[in-house]
């Protein structure tokens, strides 16, 4: 038996909500991780996901912008909405749960995407970006009172150089210049965080998460990059049993330029 834990970013629950409930039909994660739900919390769409037997969720959403949600089919413990750099954005969520006798502590990111230009001196958006991301040195995978830790999203950042289509064409685009990759390997390793699709799929095979909307035939050019993440402390990385990328997802009707990263663990 495993137990599984799905991330994504939708870009709009409400208006992707047959392709959540395409997801949680064909794949039944226990849980559900989402991200950019751009919804207020007064209209999020909780019957539809309660219907599928996600009794369980958790939302910290704004009307048009941001928003992490977590659904489950086990009871949650909501831990903590933090306020990254004081904004007021709504970009993370962090929740205990149960799995394998043991309590967890699950955290919902998504990062922001840093906007056009990678100068923090010229750009509001990326000296964000990288504030959130030294912030973010904070989470830390031991987690006090619990056995083990998992952080999941839409961190908007591709680290390694198997995460981008082109290394040498990327260097200077945002989500993958080195200020971004160096600063996000720090903080996840000060972290003690275990990066499980790396562990799943080591380099120098290719990863991908995201595809732009601007590419006429995404597939067939297939010029991605691996925004979307799964981390976990060590002491749960032994139990991780496989990853999978759902690339078939970014064809599907009117869909996320983001696709689902499924992750399950030798827990139950």
């Amino acid at each position: 038996m495993t137990f599984s834990i799905a991330t994504w970013n939708i870009n709009s629950v409400r208006l992707r909500m047959p392709l959540v409930a395409q997801l949680l039909t064909q794949r039944a994660p226990d849980i559900l991780c989402l991200q950019e739900t751009k919804t207020p919390d007064e209209l999020f769409p909780h019957a539809p996901l309660r219907a599928l037997g996600y009794e369980h969720i958790l939302i910290s959403g704004q009307k048009g912008y941001h928003g992490v949600a977590i659904a489950s089919r086990r009871p949650l413990k909501l831990v903590e909405k933090r306020d990254f750099c004081a904004k007021g954005d709504c970009r993370h969520l962090a929740a205990s749960f149960e799995a394998g006798g043991r309590t967890i502590l699950l955290h919902n990111f998504y990062v922001p995407a840093g906007g056009d230009e990678p100068d923090p001196e010229i750009n509001p958006k990326f000296r964000h970006k990288l504030d959130f991301v030294e912030e973010m040195r904070g989470i830390r995978a031991a987690a006090p009172g619990h056995d083990g830790a998992i952080l999941v999203g839409d961190l908007n950042i591709a680290p390694l150089e198997s995460d981008v289509w082109s290394h040498r064409q990327l260097l200077n685009v945002v989500s993958h210049t080195p200020v971004e990759t160096e600063g996000f390997e720090a903080m996840r390793k000060a972290g003690g965080w275990v990066d499980l699709m790396r562990q799943h799929t080591p380099e120098p095979q290719k990863i991908y998460t995201w595809w732009s909307y601007r590419a006429q035939d995404w597939r067939a050019s297939d010029r991605g990059r691996r925004l979307d993440h799964v981390w976990s402390s060590a002491t749960l990385a032994p139990q991780l049993a496989g990853i999978e990328v759902l690339k078939d997802a970014r064809g599907w009707d009117r869909p996320s330029d983001h696709v689902p990263v499924i992750a399950r663990f030798a827990l139950d």
